[in-house]
């Protein structure tokens, strides 16, 4: 099983949807708690969604049990809460919510993960994917 993860933030649409398109991946799973944030530009949920399959041939879902709280991220956006805790909080939030059995492989075989972040250092999306592969079989993850 492969999982690749993406953010938006800091690409401009040709690189975005290039990193996309070349990494082969059937479909993007958005774990944004807010997918239709104005700030989100071309990665609205709609916009994105008809890109993907115009651009990119790939089908769209958005999966809320994947995102953080909304006090969870404020705490860390907002309110200055540091890396290390949040990190902490959302590990115990998805083990809380048993990702691992209410996720479908199947829905995350080879699928892009979607955030805002820049890169994956500090995002959910790498701790939903590194925490997956180490409760599942056999998956190898990708940063794009």
């Amino acid at each position: 099983m492969k999982i690749y993860t993406i953010g938006f933030t800091k690409k401009p649409a040709s690189s975005f949807f290039g990193l996309l398109r070349k990494s082969g991946a059937e479909r993007l799973v958005d774990v944004r708690l807010n997918n239709v944030s104005q700030l989100s530009g071309f990665a609205k949920r709609d916009d994105l969604s008809y890109f993907l399959d115009e651009i990119c041939e790939m089908a769209y879902h958005h999966e809320i049990q994947l995102a953080p709280t909304k006090d969870m991220l404020d705490d860390y956006k907002k309110h200055g809460a540091r890396w290390m805790d949040y990190e902490r909080w959302f590990l115990d939030l998805i083990a809380e919510r048993q990702i691992e059995d209410r996720m479908s492989p199947a829905l995350l075989d080879n699928s892009v993960l979607l955030c805002s972040e820049a890169t994956a250092h500090h995002c959910h999306r790498r701790l939903v994917a590194e925490y997956l592969a180490e409760r599942w079989d056999d998956v190898t993850i990708e940063h794009l």
